[in-house]
């Protein structure tokens, strides 16, 4: 386990392996209890390992005092729009417990150093509309909201059937 030591002597990051999916999940469902979605969280141990294994995605995870009590999940995007690459995050949890000990903020300075590293131009992500606890977090870290866009989605379904019509 590569461990990287950070500015709080008592707190490491690490990058996730594939054999860390279990984790990740379990990540994913804490995530998902919080934000009062846990029922829409379906990812399973197999489907993560293979994300993880196949590089589609990338883990970190915050170790404090030996622990593991945060999280981030992320994947390259680009934009032909603006013409940058960048890193989206799609999963950030810290622990409860652990809030408020400047955890989350080396999360993110961590991430960010990542992306400069990589080439990327920038780092992005979504936040619950109601979550103001994080929107004031993110807000306090200098990070700015994109209010002029709604995201669409195709389910596994509607991906199918618009795929049919082809």
């Amino acid at each position: 386990m590569n461990l990287i030591k950070t500015k709080n002597s008592k707190f490491t990051i690490r990058f996730a392996t594939p054999e860390d999916a279990s984790l990740v999940v379990e990540y994913m469902i804490k995530l998902g209890t919080y934000q009062k979605m846990a029922d829409k969280i379906t990812a399973t141990r197999e489907n993560v390992y293979k994300l993880l294994s196949e590089n589609k995605g990338e883990a970190i995870f915050g170790d404090y005092d030996g622990q593991t009590v945060a999280f981030i999940y992320f994947c390259y995007n680009s934009s032909a729009f603006i013409g940058q690459s960048g890193i989206y995050i799609d999963a950030f949890y810290v622990d409860k417990s652990v809030r408020s000990k400047g955890l989350g903020k080396i999360m993110m300075a961590f991430i960010s150093k990542l992306a400069l590293k990589r080439g990327c131009k920038r780092v992005e992500w979504g936040c619950l509309d109601w979550n103001e606890p994080s929107i004031n977090f993110y807000r306090k870290l200098g990070a700015t909201s994109v209010d002029t866009m709604t995201i669409y989605r195709f389910s596994q379904d509607k991906l199918k059937e618009n795929a049919d019509r082809f």
